[in-house]
């Protein structure tokens, strides 16, 4: 169970919440999210999850692989804040997590009650529709606030007629 939104009351504004990581997917998240944040009042969270397995086998240079992965997360991270600024105009909340992605999802909306809405995209490759997205279709990984499933497929312009 979450907790309660208050996204709605006096003083708080709807966060639209998107997860970076390396697919393709991820700018079509991010282009929706953030127009919708525009187009509401919002607010854009951008998360970054440090996968922890990254580190298991190398004890004796954790420390080091760490830092580089935290300055891969802010690197990725940066890079979609400008791209955000430039095309939507909004200033985006960004976080880094270290952990399971799904786990640091719950928590990070568990602890931010302003946000309202996850929103992931789903790639068009035979692959599948991306890890994020077939944990939803999963029974465990449900995500407890509404989640928006943006097709990669879409264009700019779709974006800003469907936002």
């Amino acid at each position: 169970m979450v907790s309660k939104r208050l996204s709605r009351e006096a003083g708080h504004r709807r966060k639209f919440l998107s997860v970076i990581d390396d697919t393709p997917e991820c700018e079509r998240a991010v282009a929706y999210a953030s127009k919708r944040a525009q187009s509401t009042g919002g607010v854009l969270v951008l998360l970054y999850v440090i996968e922890p397995d990254d580190f298991q086998h190398w004890l004796g240079v954790e420390k080091i692989m760490r830092e580089e992965a935290n300055t891969t997360a802010r690197t990725a991270l940066d890079a979609y804040a400008g791209k955000v600024r430039q095309k939507a105009g909004i200033e985006p909340e960004l976080v880094v997590r270290e952990g399971k992605r799904a786990e640091e999802i719950h928590k990070l909306i568990e602890e931010d009650q302003d946000i309202a809405i996850l929103v992931l995209a789903a790639g068009a490759g035979k692959e599948g529709p991306g890890p994020l997205v077939a944990s939803i279709a999963g029974k465990g990984a449900a995500f407890p606030i509404p989640v928006t499933v943006v097709p990669q497929n879409l264009s700019d312009d779709d974006i800003e007629s469907l936002a």
